[in-house]
């Protein structure tokens, strides 16, 4: 599994002019424009997608089926130049099915921005399913994830998170699907905000089989700490389309467009 996967460092962003905020806006509703196409297109299709071992940051309940493999590529950008306080972060992250409920995996992440040197990570996981009753439509699991720099390690922490999440999906073609649960960061040095605090997330089908909202939430103010709402698209029967917008809960427009594409093998 990979667990906030998508993190990056709050990156101070300052206020837009007037040219590169009308700049923002065209790029924002063209990105949206090219998401309700893709959603019109997908609309006319039926399509089953295989378990999702996240939603955009914080880890579902499932996990990768025994001797599956999952790939995903992640880009999350603030939609500016560098000089205005504008970032891209990029994720290629690898998820195996190890089977008896446990997935294992490895995330990459890399965030270019106008500071140069910005540390890159690898991030070896583990979630394991603890208890699932599919009567009940319950569901919890567990899981760590290790932040380990290997470039640019200067200043920058290698630490540890742990986590237990719980699920609750309502009965219904447009049931959604609760989850809750708690993480804790594990050796980090002082000074870098919250090392405890809530996960929380909501997907809604609106197309069902095709088409969901999804929105999750890391509380705290820390690196993690994000509220991210967006659409998740079922490309086929093996890949998903995820495409949001990350709203940093702490920081001057420490937010970003979010899209990601996965697909099992």
């Amino acid at each position: 599994m990979a667990l906030a996967a998508r993190d990056r460092q709050a990156i101070e962003i300052v206020p837009l002019g007037d040219d590169a905020g009308t700049t923002y806006v065209m790029f924002f509703l063209k990105s949206i424009a090219h998401v309700v196409a893709t959603v019109s297109f997908l609309s006319l299709i039926q399509i089953t997608a295989s378990a999702q071992s996240t939603l955009f940051n914080i880890p579902s309940t499932d996990v990768v089926a025994k001797k599956k493999t999952y790939l995903e590529f992640d880009f999350v950008s603030h939609l500016e130049s560098h000089g205005n306080g504008g970032f891209q972060t990029y994720i290629p992250r690898a998820v195996f099915g190890l089977g008896k409920r446990t997935e294992a995996g490895v995330n990459v992440t890399f965030t270019d921005s106008l500071q140069a040197d910005q540390p890159i990570e690898l991030q070896p996981n583990v979630k394991h399913q603890f208890y699932a009753n599919e009567q009940k439509a319950i569901t919890i699991v567990g899981g760590g994830i290790l932040y380990l720099p290997i470039a640019n390690r200067s200043g920058t922490d290698t630490f540890g998170m742990v986590y237990a999440v719980a699920s609750k999906t309502i009965k219904g073609s447009h049931g959604p699907r609760l989850s809750t649960g708690c993480y804790s960061l594990i050796g980090r040095a002082e000074g870098n905000g919250n090392s405890i605090g809530a996960i929380t997330g909501y997907e809604q089908p609106l197309l069902p089989g095709r088409v969901s909202f999804v929105a999750d939430w890391f509380t705290g103010k820390n690196r993690f700490g994000y509220l991210t709402p967006g659409l998740a698209i079922n490309v086929s029967r093996t890949s998903v389309l995820y495409a949001g917008y990350s709203i940093g809960n702490s920081g001057r427009k420490n937010n970003g467009l979010f899209v990601f594409y996965g697909i099992t093998f």
